[in-house]
């Protein structure tokens, strides 16, 4: 290596290229073409080697400078863990052959891209500025727990594996965890990014990610991503906060989506996206909730206790296994021409496992708050018949009559139709035969309507029930009828009541 002036010893070509390179910022290309497979960069040649040593010696070293290589393939651990490194770094299409150590170490700007990587340690790493790994396959855990980015965190097109997933017959329909089940391509707990996480379409990870406690001041952004762990959680961010999360575009979990406690200042959409699993978002808080997936979840939607803005559904929201109890919105967007909107919630409601009055008052509320009071007692109607098959025999009883005949107070007008009928029916039978004055020659002539009348109510009189009798079977008619006034009358003012109540 006499050959070459380098400032590092036994340094070959390629590394006395990235020496002198590297005080004025220059990029070091060592590619042999376009479009390699960076997975197959360990048979590269030394005319593409560099050492990771020799790396860490530039970027810690304290000369001014920058490091820019494509390229190359990078023998030895970079290991930059506990240093400060107050340079630009970017890797552009390099394989390197160990893990990357940034554990505990404080970076500027660090760009990883499109390079084979097998696993990065960043735990409580410092980057002031970006961290972009667009593009690159990082074949073991990323992590990057309690680390603090001031820029924005790049992931489009990455190809992240769970280590635990890459031994033989861990293909992508069939993974195959260690045998505590964890299987984490994507391990960040606690980790602060001031501004956004991309990770577009393009990005695949084959294990889960765990981002629990998460800041994401920049939002989530995964149009188009997909996320396979069906033997674990896709997603697992318990009381992470975001400005927004962006879950739509043809994304796909292949395993849970796990959100307790999680908090969206803005929006969190799911628009379009495949959710093979579970959503289990117990109070959840979010300004604009869009639940309008692609496909009816496989596995339960938890929203018990969670409050949103603005929820925006579709008939494929809501898989049988729906759990809303405590789950509170503002309003609920749907298009104004949608005549079937309330037979479609109502079914949404009667799917809910077990009776829970919330849901059914939640809903009646909001239509109340537009106005649209006919759809509000529809559903508290449709409360009270699901609560009716909670109830001992006795109960369900009172229940039905009370629906059949006001419609437990939310129809009135059906006791006025029960009215109606039994007038008419009394009349033509009391017309039909003859009845017997009580004291004959007094009080006013028969009158076979208001004879049914003043049977029918039981309160006050028309003269008509104390002045005439009957001994056939009419007198049975008329114990009937005064039992069904009595029947109805009741039957009113406790529905009247519930309804002045709200149910």
């Amino acid at each position: 290596m006499s050959g070459y002036a380098s400032g590092y010893a036994g340094a070959n070509e390629a590394e006395d290229r990235v020496w002198r390179a590297f005080a004025s910022g220059s990029r070091v290309d060592l590619r042999a073409g376009a479009d390699e497979d960076v997975r197959a960069g360990g048979s590269w040649g030394e005319e593409r080697t560099v050492r990771a040593e020799v790396l860490k010696a530039l970027l810690v070293g304290g000369q001014p400078g920058a490091l820019r290589l494509a390229g190359a393939r990078i023998t030895g651990a970079l290991d930059l863990g506990d240093t400060t490194v107050p340079h630009a770094l970017t890797l552009d299409g390099c394989h390197l052959d160990q893990p990357v150590v940034l554990r505990g170490a404080s970076l500027r700007s660090t760009e990883l891209l499109r390079c084979r990587i097998p696993g990065l340690d960043g735990w409580l790493v410092r980057v002031d500025g970006n961290l972009f790994l667009e593009g690159s396959v990082i074949e073991g855990r990323l992590t990057l727990t309690r680390a603090h980015v001031t820029g924005e965190l790049r992931l489009s097109g990455a190809e992240l594996t769970a280590r635990e997933l890459l031994g033989e017959g861990a293909g992508p329909d069939g993974p195959t965890p260690d045998p505590d089940g964890a299987a984490w391509a994507l391990w960040a707990g606690g980790m602060v990014l001031d501004g956004g996480c991309f990770a577009r379409h393009g990005f695949t990870a084959r294990g889960g990610l765990r981002l629990v406690g998460a800041q994401f001041n920049g939002g989530l952004f995964m149009e188009g991503a997909t996320v396979v762990n069906p033997r674990g959680d896709a997603l697992s961010g318990d009381d992470l906060t975001a400005s927004t999360v962006v879950l739509s575009d043809g994304f796909t979990a292949r395993g849970a989506i796990r959100l307790p406690g999680a908090t969206v200042r803005s929006r969190f959409t799911l628009d379009g996206a495949v959710l093979d699993g579970a959503l289990d978002a117990p109070r959840l808080r979010a300004g604009d909730l869009r639940l309008t997936v692609a496909a009816v979840p496989t596995g339960p939607v938890d929203l018990q206790e969670a409050q949103v803005g603005v929820l925006h559904d579709n008939a494929r929201s809501w898989p049988a296994d729906t759990r809303l109890d405590g789950f509170v919105y503002t309003s609920i967007e749907q298009p104004a021409t949608d005549a079937a909107a309330v037979d479609r919630r109502l079914a949404w409601l009667e799917a809910l496992p077990g009776y829970a009055p919330q849901p059914y008052e939640q809903l009646a509320a909001w239509y109340r708050r537009i106005g649209h009071d006919d759809d509000a007692r529809r559903v508290l109607l449709a409360k009270q018949r699901r609560r009716r098959r909670t109830l001992h025999p006795l109960g369900r009883l009172w229940g039905r009559l009370m629906d059949v005949t006001v419609g437990y107070g939310y129809r009135p007008w059906q006791a006025g139709l029960w009215l109606l009928v039994l007038t008419a029916l009394g009349t033509v039978l009391f017309r039909h035969g003859t009845a017997t004055p009580v004291q004959a020659g007094q009080g006013a002539p028969f009158n076979p309507l208001i004879y049914t009348l003043d049977l029918l109510i039981p309160i006050g009189g028309l003269g008509q029930r104390a002045a005439w009798y009957w001994t056939d079977y009419h007198q049975w008619v008329g114990y009937g009828l005064i039992a069904a006034g009595w029947v109805l009358t009741t039957a009113v003012l406790a529905g009247v009541t519930r309804s002045l109540n709200r149910g």
